[in-house]
This record gives structure tokens, sequence and C-alpha cells, in this order.
């Protein structure tokens, strides 16, 4: 369960470094080597106050985002696995997604090109939190960033199981916090492949 924090306290997590905003996720494998977790609406209000000294990537697929809406309040998408149009998952009854080998060396040069160092805080925001937050996240060790946050709750938001209308992501998440989002993709934060 994620706990509720003041925007004072948000700030100072993020200003004095290491630290947990939003409770850690239960599954370990959603944890990270940081620790540093946020509900989306923590993750606006961090972005809010801090601007331009803090990176929000969308690690969603653009297709994805083309599809279920995007927020102008990242500051670029870099997609973490990519859909494969020539092989079907494994388990499941859809297309392949990869892991982009380019993912890292999107993320620092999008820091690069914001003036932004190591110590900078990123912020990474998937669908749900689930399969790609933490993912991602892990995937970005190898640059040494002293700060990486992990949306838990996501764009999308929870699955609510037991909705009569089916597993509905209707709780929680960046859709559902009234927070600002639409289904226009803004070109300049999508590079686009092979840029």
């Amino acid at each position: 369960m994620i706990r509720k924090t003041a925007t004072a306290a948000i700030i100072a997590a993020a200003l004095a470094g290491p630290g947990i905003a939003a409770d850690a996720p239960d599954d370990s494998g959603k944890q990270t080597e940081w620790g540093l977790y946020l509900t989306a609406k923590e993750a606006y209000e961090m972005k809010q106050a801090e601007g331009d000294k803090v990176l929000f990537v969308d690690v969603r697929e653009p297709i994805e985002m083309m599809f279920t809406g995007s927020t102008d309040v990242v500051d670029v998408n870099v997609p973490f696995l990519m859909v494969d149009p020539t092989a079907w998952h494994p388990e499941k009854p859809v297309l392949a997604m990869n892991e982009n080998p380019d993912f890292a060396a999107g993320v620092a040069a999008a820091m690069e090109a914001r003036g932004l160092d190591k110590d900078a805080p990123v912020i990474v925001m998937c669908r749900s939190g689930g399969e790609r937050g933490a993912p991602s996240a892990k995937a970005l060790q190898p640059l040494g960033l002293t700060q990486v946050y992990v949306v838990v709750d996501g764009f999308e938001g929870s699955t609510v199981k037991d909705d009569p209308r089916g597993p509905w992501r209707l709780k929680n998440g960046w859709k559902n916090s009234e927070l600002p989002w639409g289904y226009e993709m803004n070109k300049d934060k999508i590079p686009l492949r092979g840029e």
C-alpha cells in the first residue's frame, strides 16, 4: 500500500538523495538498488517543484502511448521494451517485446542535453509500475546515477480485478489521479527510431 506524503517531504527526499516517498513494493522483483518509489501524484509534485532539475522519462513503447495517452509533464520517451512484430510472446497471445539495447544511452543523452549530472533525480514511469518500472530503473545502474525513482502506479494505474465490467485500470496511476494527460503526442518528446 502506498502511503500519502506531503509535497514538502517529496521535495526534501529529492534534495536529500536516497530515500523513500512511496512505500517500497512488496514484490522484490519490483525493488531497485536506490529504493526510491513515488506514486504518480508524488512524481507530478516533484516535477512541478523541481522542474528541469529532474528528468522524467516515460519508458513505454510509443505505439502504446498512441492508444492509451501520455502526459506532457514527462521530459522524454525512451522505451525500455519495444514491440517485435516478427515474434509472439512465449507465454501470452501478444507480440513479443524485447529490451531496447539503446535504453540507457537514450536516458544518458536526454540528461546530457538538459545539462544534468549523475546526481540529478531521474523518474521512470511505465504503464502500471510493474513489468517495466523497476527493470528500466535497474537498466540505468551502469550509468552511475544516484537517484532513480520508479512511479509505482504507472500511467494507467492498477487493475480492479473484481469489477463486473472486467479487469479495468480504474484506480491510482497518472490517468486516474486527476493529473494532466491526453491522446495528443508531443513529437519533440518522442524521438523517432533511428534518430
